[in-house]
């Protein structure tokens, strides 16, 4: 398969296992709405794809949310097979993706520099600035109506 045609492939899977997180998890399981669906990565033959999900609370409640993924995988490859046609469905591997709690940790950390209030710009004079409109070759040139 050509490049484009995995990445279209990419993103198909990751939208319908995204929504098919609300038809196969129930919602007294988990907070569905602090799970994020960030990449999906099918291998070329499409046998297998690795799904990577952030999860936005505690440490210990993500490997919860994790192993419950897990345990639900071929419920999402029958919502996934049924919902998407492909010559074979892939088989899921759910992986925790760090990348959106790592980012949020570097703006946070941002946010708390302390910046120096007191800036002192320098005056700007008339005489500061030259007069260019001698370059101009428009000027000179008599403006028709």
């Amino acid at each position: 398969m050509s490049v484009d045609r995995m990445k279209r492939v990419n993103v198909l899977l990751q939208r319908e296992i995204a929504a098919g997180m609300y038809r196969i998890l129930r919602p007294g399981e988990v907070d569905l709405a602090s799970i994020t669906v960030t990449s999906v990565s099918a291998s070329r033959d499409l046998r297998q794809a690795r799904v990577m999900v952030s999860v936005r609370c505690h440490q210990s409640k993500r490997k919860k949310v994790l192993t419950m993924l897990r345990s639900h995988r071929k419920e999402f490859q029958d919502y996934v097979s049924n919902s998407v046609v492909l010559k074979y469905t892939p088989r899921l591997f759910f992986s925790l993706d760090s990348s959106i709690a790592k980012g949020s940790n570097v703006l946070d950390t941002i946010s708390h520099i302390a910046v120096p209030e007191t800036e002192v710009e320098p005056e700007v004079s008339d005489e500061d600035y030259m007069d260019l409109e001698h370059l101009n070759p428009e000027s000179d040139a008599p403006k028709s109506e």
